[in-house]
This record gives structure tokens, sequence and C-alpha cells, in this order.
């Protein structure tokens, strides 16, 4: 048992990270804060001075707001559904006893370890080109004319690309969730006659069902914050300019700090309107 000195020996032993922690976060934050009621022109003029809400509301009834938001929810809400659903049979597949099941197990897993701007000019030179890239090639082969995917389908193609980044996280959380099942319950049902969907249904499911939350969750964190992918491919143009992209042509492209500010606001609201959300799910997924 943790006498009182040796609690106090390990706060004082946590405090400086504590503290250096809390700097990193609040620091930023209440910069953002600052400079978001404030008119900061670096390139015309620097600090003009106090401008009260104005950036908010100059950010919010922007013909470009209520559009970004759509994107990235349209976004967030697909690349979940891909990665869970396509997580699960690939989870499913590899925990079935196959040859080579290591090197295929590494060959699904590597693309999570490509980085964003990399994978996204891959996909954007080598399969989506319409003149040169694969699809187009295979598009050809069929006597079909290739498809202009980054303006045909600019957030389809988008999310393609996050998705086959994703699908590698998923797919590990999900097989490694997978592996931890009892399998004396799957043998048992199956010498009652249960057939393979209802032993996935009501035994294999449940006992994802944490996984598949902590997946969701870690998954939406990183994705409201989607940038690399959409600056190299579409450059936010054809409805896929996101609340993150928007704040950065706010920030460098307008040269106007204050504005952008205010919009990081309401990133944070927006992440944490969704976090909320996620946590009152995967809470009832902890208490089953």
């Amino acid at each position: 048992m943790a006498t009182a000195h040796s609690r106090s020996a390990a706060r004082l032993m946590m405090a400086p990270a504590v503290v250096l922690l809390l700097g990193w976060m609040l620091v930023p934050l209440a910069m953002t804060l600052w400079f978001s009621f404030r008119k900061y022109l670096p390139l015309r003029g620097g600090d003009l001075g106090f401008t009260g809400w104005e950036n908010y509301s100059r950010f919010i009834s922007s013909s470009s707001f209520w559009p970004s938001i759509q994107a990235t929810l349209i976004i967030v809400g697909s690349v979940l559904a891909i990665t869970v659903l396509l997580g699960l049979l690939l989870a499913l597949l590899l925990d079935q006893p196959i040859w080579g099941q290591g090197i295929v197990r590494i060959l699904v897993i590597a693309p999570f370890f490509v980085m964003p701007t990399v994978s996204a000019l891959v996909w954007k030179n080598m399969f989506m080109d319409p003149v040169n890239g694969f699809f187009a090639h295979v598009w050809k082969a069929f006597g079909a004319e290739p498809v202009v995917w980054l303006s045909d389908f600019p957030l389809g193609s988008i999310i393609m690309i996050v998705s086959w980044q994703w699908l590698p996280f998923a797919t590990l959380i999900l097989l490694t969730a997978m592996q931890s099942l009892d399998r004396e319950q799957l043998d048992a049902a199956e010498m009652d006659g249960a057939s393979p969907l209802a032993r996935f249904w009501y035994l294999v499911l449940p006992h994802l069902s944490r996984a598949i939350s902590v997946v969701i969750l870690i998954q939406t964190i990183f994705l409201l914050s989607i940038f690399a992918e959409i600056f190299v491919t579409t450059a936010g143009a054809f409805g896929t300019k996101t609340l993150t992209y928007l704040i950065y042509q706010r920030v460098l492209e307008s040269q106007n700090v204050g504005l952008g500010s205010a919009g990081g606001v309401y990133a944070i609201i927006l992440a944490n309107i969704v976090a909320l959300f996620l946590m009152r799910i995967v809470g009832k997924s902890l208490e089953r």
C-alpha cells in the first residue's frame, strides 16, 4: 500500500511532465483565443487592434464555412464506415491459418507507415492520373473512357486515399481483439450447430465492440484534422475543402491570422462535440 510520503514523491516526480504537457496544450490554445479577437495581418500592418467577435462572425458567415463542415463530416463518416467494415473482413481473413500468414499481415499493415503526403502523391500520379494512371489503363483495356478522378469524383477520391491509409490500423486493432477471443466458446457453439454467421453475430461481434469503439474514437480524432491528402491532390477544389483546409487558406493564403484563429476555435468546438458524442458511445460499449 502506498504511503503518504511515496504518493508525495510520485506527484513531485510527475510535476515537470505535467507542467510541460499543460504548457504544450494551453499556450497554443491561449494564443489562438487571443488572436481570434484581434485583427492581425502579418504582411499588412501587423496587429491592428481588438475586433471583438468580428472574426467569428466573418468566419461563420463565409460562403465556404458550412460546405467545409459538410465535407469534413462526409469524409470522416465515410472513412470510418469503410475502414471498420473492411477491417473486420480483413481481420477475419488474417485470423485464419493460411500459408505465409506473417508476410501477409506485414503487407496489410504496411500502408499505415507511409506518410500521408507520399501516399496522396502515389495515388494521384500512379493510380488516378487520367492518362498514365493504373485505373486509366484498366478502363482503356475494357474499352471505356478513363475517369478524371480528382475532378469527377473528388470527395470519393479523397475518401479512397484516406481509407487506404487507415485500413491497416483498424485491421490491426480488430485482429488483436479477435485473437483474444476464447476459442472454446466458438468450438462449443459450432458443436451445438451454430452457423458461421450466427457465431460471428452472437460471439465475435460483441467481443469486438470495445475494439471497434476504440478504432472509431482514435481515427475520428485524426480524421477531423485531415489536410495533407487534400493539399496534394485537389488543393481544396471541387468541394473537398474541409474546415482544416479552410483555416489554412485564411491564415496562410489570406494572411489573416485573426480570422484563421477564429476558425481554429470553431474547429476545437467541432472536435469536442464529435469527441463527446463518441465518448458516450465508447462508454456504453465498455459498460456492457
